[in-house]
Order: structure tokens, then sequence, then C-alpha cells
């Protein structure tokens, strides 16, 4: 089987994130908004599930919810922001992660 890379993110999903970080007032804000806002975390956690799982699902592909937002519902194809599709912050990103790490890969650069 090959290997794939794809990305997936969950949307506003309910989980224990929003709440066990923050504090003060926007630790209240957080806990009402996962109960009224929120999608339950089942929901959210489809958009991995099928970057995982589906034949279907395809390198390069970022799988997120097809809602309003992105915020919640089903897994279906979306497109990051602008700024994660540069390149040049891309080789920064990757040049700086084997800097601080001090883990280098002879990757040769995507075509």
């Amino acid at each position: 089987m090959p290997v794939k890379s794809i990305l997936a993110h969950p949307g506003y999903s309910a989980t224990n994130l929003q709440s066990t970080g923050p504090t003060g007032l926007l630790k209240l804000v957080l806990k009402f908004t996962n109960r009224v806002v929120a999608q339950d975390v089942e929901i959210g956690a489809l958009d991995q599930l099928y970057a995982a799982t589906d034949p279907k699902a395809e390198s390069g592909q970022f799988i997120g919810p097809d809602g309003r937002g992105e915020s919640k519902g089903y897994p279906t194809i979306v497109q990051p922001v602008e700024s994660a599709r540069d390149p040049d912050i891309g080789k920064r990103l990757w040049r700086m992660s084997e800097e601080l790490t001090g883990v280098h890969f002879d990757i040769p650069a995507a075509t």
C-alpha cells in the first residue's frame, strides 16, 4: 500500500482543549460555545478517519467539515488558507524545524 500525505482538521469540536488551557472569562466563554456552537467530538473525528481510511482520499488533499466556515459538518475537500500554501513559508518552516530538532532530511524538492 503506498504512503499518502493528507491533511485533515476537525472544525470546532467540543473537546476538553477549550476548557483545560484557558482560564477566567475565556474558559467560561469557551465552555458556553462548546455547548452551543461546537459539533460533537465524534463528528469532528470523521475528517481524520476519512483521510486515513477512504480509498478516494489522495495525497495533497485537505479534508475538513463541509459546513459554513468549516466549523462543523461532514468530511469534504477544503482549501488551506493562502499562507499555508506559500512555498517560501514552507521552506522556512522546514529549515527552522531541521535547525531546532537537529534532524536533517535529504529530500528532493517537489516539482
